[in-house]
């Protein structure tokens, strides 16, 4: 008897809330509460949402969530830590998993909770499910497929080219991925596209 298909859960599909989204929303600003809904859309539909409250005014900063996960309303906190940065200039925030007891920067949802990536069994990324052929596929022209993609992230709001006057990783590694996608000739393109 040949062997059932197991399709695991992306965390790539799953809703995440991280640090960086937070802080783009000043919400972990020192000394200071602050209440608010995160709203997740696909092509402007809202695809779920979450009550957020975020105290950095206590000894020990937490983030409260309340949601309905299907029709069950789950509410909990988590405690929010930071540490001095390994540069000596400032600190870093991070979420304290109450099920892995890990730090982390972003939070997936998964089974109905915000929990470390450990925290869950049998879900993967993307890249892990793919074939060796794809993968290699992938390699040669997957910044073909996902030029648009690139040049997105170029143009974000807050992206950065430069930083005290040189370019940065980023951006250098996005231009470096657009300069290749240039110099695919379009018969290498159109001979896999068919073929």
């Amino acid at each position: 008897m040949p062997k059932l298909y197991t399709f695991p859960t992306l965390y790539d599909n799953a809703l995440h809330l991280s640090i960086t989204m937070l802080k783009e929303w000043e919400y972990l600003n020192n000394n200071h509460i602050k209440r608010g809904t995160v709203i997740w859309s696909k092509n402007g539909i809202e695809e779920a949402s979450i009550s957020i409250t975020v105290n950095t005014n206590s000894e020990q900063p937490y983030l409260i969530l309340k949601y309905y996960y299907g029709e069950e309303s789950i509410e909990y906190s988590l405690q929010l830590v930071t540490i001095p940065s390994n540069l000596g200039k400032g600190y870093i925030e991070y979420f304290l998993c109450p099920q892995t007891n890990k730090r982390c920067r972003k939070l997936y949802l998964v089974d109905g909770y915000f929990f470390h990536r450990e925290a869950f069994n049998g879900c993967m990324y993307e890249t892990q499910t793919q074939s060796k052929k794809y993968s290699k596929l992938n390699q040669t022209l997957g910044a073909y497929l996902r030029r648009d993609d690139l040049y997105n992230q170029l143009y974000q709001k807050h992206f950065k080219k430069t930083y005290a006057g040189k370019p940065t990783k980023r951006y250098l590694q996005i231009m470096n991925q657009i300069q290749r996608t240039e110099a695919i000739p379009p018969y290498k393109i159109e001979r896999v596209m068919i073929g």
